[in-house]
């Protein structure tokens, strides 16, 4: 296989991952609903959605139509950066439980997480988001892909950490 088919399978299993992490979600989302959970800056989710999509078509569409190469001293670490993402990224969803999702939901009475990765950062998934913003499509070189996600997702992520403080402050209000 070419280092294009390669590189197209791991973005599909990026996004299989992706899919994945939306059946939890959901199934989470119902358990904090019927617990009383309340739903903050829903607004901002689609765009949220359109960009990790964005992201996944756009650096598969940047390598192939730029025709882009391989660079291993650049590929490599990028692959390992992915990788050690989504170790982050599922330490996060495992660590919170029922409490992971997608959107902001809050559940009265729940105490605050502070163990796992949140013992160490507030908002550890966004390290993870981050990381994987850049590092995906620089497996291969899509460069162009991995700044406009990077900018795009910097302005959403402003709005998103907001929202989520002010949702997290409705539980701790110290």
């Amino acid at each position: 296989m070419s280092s294009l088919q390669w590189y197209i399978v791991l973005v599909l299993l990026v996004g299989v991952e992706r899919l994945a992490e939306l059946v939890v979600s959901r199934r989470n989302a119902a358990w904090s609903m019927a617990h009383g959970g309340q739903e903050y800056g829903g607004g901002h989710y689609p765009a949220m959605v359109v960009l990790h999509t964005g992201l996944l078509v756009g650096a598969v569409a940047e390598v192939a139509l730029a025709d882009r190469p391989f660079l291993p001293w650049l590929g490599w670490p990028m692959l390992a950066v992915v990788l050690a993402a989504q170790g982050l990224r599922w330490w996060c969803i495992t660590t919170l439980g029922r409490r992971w999702n997608t959107r902001v939901i809050v559940v009265p009475g729940l105490p605050l997480v502070a163990s796992g990765p949140y013992a160490r950062l507030r908002h550890p998934n966004y390290v993870a988001v981050v990381a994987e913003g850049v590092a995906l499509p620089l497996v291969h070189t899509a460069w162009v892909t991995a700044l406009v996600f990077t900018v795009l997702n910097a302005a959403l992520l402003r709005v998103r950490i907001r929202t989520e403080d002010n949702a997290l402050r409705t539980l701790d209000p110290a």
